[in-house]
């Protein structure tokens, strides 16, 4: 009987595995419900096998988080990267976003809900790390109100957008009508809308029949 190859120390490439695998897991079936078995068996892992790489699951999940987030933040400054005109670096932004979400990469967004698990140093990591995913974002909606495109650029504005770009996951089918780039398209065009219908009317367009 050939004898099993014993695991070693942390590998960068299995802690990244596990790091996607418990982010899939967590918004699949919710922080308390998955267990680390769940998490090493879906990388192909022996059942303790998680605890080279982190100490614990609230560990597991605060590493995911944070380094999701990260991850993308790198793919929307590459993605933006040289586009000048705000309208359509939201339209980059929201593609890119709708990608991290629902194209398997690393849905870390979506479990901003679950930190409630973690202590306030975890709690603390994570909100720079989303307060660093958000810049790109609240510069181009400030950019939008300077070229007179919204009328405010407040944060609520932005925290909608995720809300309603996030709540996709529960929805969006990709073999459904729409293609991805189809609804990052009618998502812009949806808030710009929004937008322009809550903008103050002037004097001229409130006297026209």
């Amino acid at each position: 009987m050939p004898r099993r190859k014993k695991e070693t120390g942390p590998e960068p490439n299995r802690r990244a595995e596990l790091l996607r695998a418990a982010a899939r897991l967590f918004v699949e079936k919710g922080f308390d419900a998955t267990t680390t078995r769940d998490i090493a068996e879906a990388v192909g892992m022996r059942s303790g096998s998680p605890f080279y790489h982190f100490r614990s699951k609230q560990e597991l999940l605060k590493a995911a988080m944070v380094d999701g987030l990260d991850a993308g933040y790198a793919r929307l400054l590459a993605a933006i990267d040289g586009i000048a005109d705000p309208e359509k670096r939201l339209r980059v932004l929201v593609r890119t976003h709708l990608g991290t979400l629902l194209e398997g990469e690393c849905p870390s967004p979506m479990l901003l809900g679950e930190t409630r698990a973690l202590d306030a140093a975890a709690h603390a990591e994570i909100a720079a790390a989303f307060d660093r995913y958000q810049l790109p974002w609240q510069e181009t909606l400030e950019e939008l109100e300077r070229t007179g495109r919204i009328p405010s650029a407040a944060s609520p504005v932005r925290l909608l957008l995720f809300g309603m770009l996030n709540w996709s996951k529960h929805w969006y089918r990709a073999d459904g009508e729409l293609s991805l780039d189809e609804l990052a398209d009618r998502a812009v065009a949806l808030l710009l809308a929004e937008m322009h219908s809550l903008a103050p009317q002037t004097a001229l367009e409130k006297d026209r029949p």
